[in-house]
């Protein structure tokens, strides 16, 4: 088993070994017909889609910026903004993203991105002692606490997460 997830490493799995914290991996066969990529995570590893969380890249004032949502909602851009100190936030395009990051669409991970950015983590993730977030490539979600994450990620919580009414 060991050898086994060692072959899983990704900069977000080596930076939480190299600060000591404690996470456990989540692989899993991932389709790439899926029409999310969280939502086939939580159901799939049969995790409540309120505690797997997405990381998405928006721009704000020229800038990029991380926010962190979970995948059973969507991201308030304007929210997003205003935690950023702005008013307006866009999604960032998804080639620049992937640049700035280091990681694939699907397997972008807040943590050991190629370059940092100043990041927002929905409050809600501050609901639960675990949460699960990108391992890094899609098929591989990492389970950690929050504090963790945002602590790592020097991140800012705000709501800037919409549930999504079924």
């Amino acid at each position: 088993m060991a050898k086994k997830l060692a072959s899983q490493g990704t900069p977000a799995t080596a930076a939480l070994a190299a600060a000591g914290v404690p996470f456990v991996l989540h692989p899993y066969a991932h389709d790439p017909g899926a029409a999310s990529y969280g939502l086939e995570a939580a159901e799939v590893l049969g995790i409540e889609p309120e505690r797997v969380f997405k990381t998405l890249m928006v721009e704000v004032e020229g800038r990029l910026a991380v926010a962190i949502v979970p995948v059973s909602g969507n991201l308030d851009l304007k929210s997003v903004a205003a935690a950023l100190g702005s008013k307006k936030a866009v999604m960032a395009d998804p080639k620049t993203a992937e640049r700035r990051t280091g990681y694939v669409l699907g397997g972008i991970s807040p943590l050991g991105q190629r370059q940092t950015s100043p990041t927002v983590v929905d409050e809600s993730a501050l609901n639960f002692s675990a949460i699960l977030v990108s391992g890094g490539r899609r098929g591989l979600d990492i389970e950690l606490a929050p504090a963790d994450l945002i602590r790592l990620t020097k991140a800012i919580t705000a709501p800037i997460g919409t549930s999504e009414k079924h």
